[in-house]
Formats: C-alpha cells, structure tokens, sequence
C-alpha cells in the first residue's frame, strides 16, 4: 500500500504510544517498528521517524483506559517484555481494540493476543518475584540499595511497591542489565545512571524528583 511504513522511534514506551496515535490518526499501515538505538543501514521512502510527543502519548492511553483497564495493563506489561517484535504485536493488539481488523487478519490476532497475554503474564511473575525476594544492602549514608538483573524491564513495575514498604527511607534499585536505576528520596522517585548511583550512595548529591505520569512508576 502506498501508505504503508517502518516506524522508527526511540524506544521508550511514550514514543511507542506516540507511534500508535500517528499511525492509526493518519490511518499508516504499520510494516514494522524499529528502535532508533538499533543500527540502521539508511533510511528509506517506506520508513517514518517518530518524535516522541508526550501529549499524543496520554492521548491514546487515556483511549485505551477507557476501552478497558485489564488491556492498557497487559499492554505495558508485554512492552516491558522488551520480547522481539513485541511493539508490532502490540500494535496488531491495539487495532483489535479499536475494531480495526478485517475479517481475514482477525483469526491471527487471537494467535497475538495470546502471546501478548503470555507475555505480559510472565512480566508480572518476574515482577512479583522480585518484590518479594530483594535483598537491600545499607551503605555509609543511610541509602539502601540492591544491583538487579532481571529478564524482564520491571523496575517501573516495582518501584510502587518498595515506596510503600519503605515510604520513609531513601533506597537504589540498579538494573545492571540496562544500566539504569531508580532512586527514592522519601518522597519522590528519580531515574538514575550508574554514576548518579555511585554519587548518591558517597553522598556527593541531592535528590532530583522524578514527575511520574500515570503508567511509569505507577502500576
């Protein structure tokens, strides 16, 4: 088709989001995603850079919310899956939502609909797994902090957790895998780097709030 593209975006969950509101507003069939961190041998008349925009972002996910609150659930579980080819799927997820699907590609999507539900199933496990097994080390300035490597991308999942356990003491979650962490002050959470860790836990910096939107951070 002639309206047919590779939407490249940069691999958050908001650019996701802002690539379904821009393909489904402007009516794009959707070939594939690709991340822009990934290497790319050029760029073509079928590929179509996405700039991640906050606003077309809780556009659409306030849509889906009011579709159904179990489906926005499993769809930012599945992304966080990080499973290759998720953001396709999702996107195949989402036109089904919507009732987009003809009759011919509607027997498939049950086929995508259970590996996203499978997905996003095994994300939770991981997720509840570890809220129940962190094992928080303490350093010199009162911090506590526990190095992760998880399968699954679910520190935004359980940070909600640990500020309800430890509501008033200031903790680290590193994921070394991905090589970001999360960093909780008592009072608001903040994504960190592994020398923003190290800084925090020799005590050379102050806390830097964390805005949380109404998905990250927050299931």
């Amino acid at each position: 088709m002639e309206n047919s593209r590779v939407l490249i975006y940069d691999g958050s969950f908001n650019g996701f989001l802002t690539s379904l509101h821009i393909a489904l507003e402007n009516n794009i069939e959707v070939m594939g995603f690709q991340k822009s961190k990934t290497k790319q041998e050029g760029l073509f008349m079928d590929q179509l850079v996405i700039t991640t925009h906050k606003a077309k972002a809780e556009s659409i996910w306030k849509s889906l919310e009011k579709k159904s609150h179990t489906a926005i659930r499993t769809i930012y579980f599945a992304f966080l899956s990080e499973a290759d080819g998720v953001d396709f799927m999702l996107y195949e997820y989402v036109r089904k939502l919507y009732g987009m699907l003809n009759a011919h590609d509607v027997e498939q999507s049950a086929l995508i609909e259970t590996k996203i539900s499978k997905l996003a199933l095994q994300v939770n496990r991981e997720k509840s797994y570890i809220e129940s097994s962190v094992d928080f080390l303490k350093d010199d300035v009162c911090i506590y902090y526990a190095d992760l490597e998880p399968s699954f991308n679910i520190l935004p999942l359980i940070s909600r957790h640990f500020r309800y356990k430890y509501p008033k003491q200031h903790w680290i979650i590193y994921d070394n895998k991905r090589q970001y962490g999360v960093y909780y002050n008592g009072l608001s959470l903040e994504i960190i780097s592994k020398e923003t860790k190290e800084s925090y836990l020799m005590g050379k910096i102050h806390a830097n709030p964390y805005l949380e939107t109404s998905y990250r951070m927050a299931m």
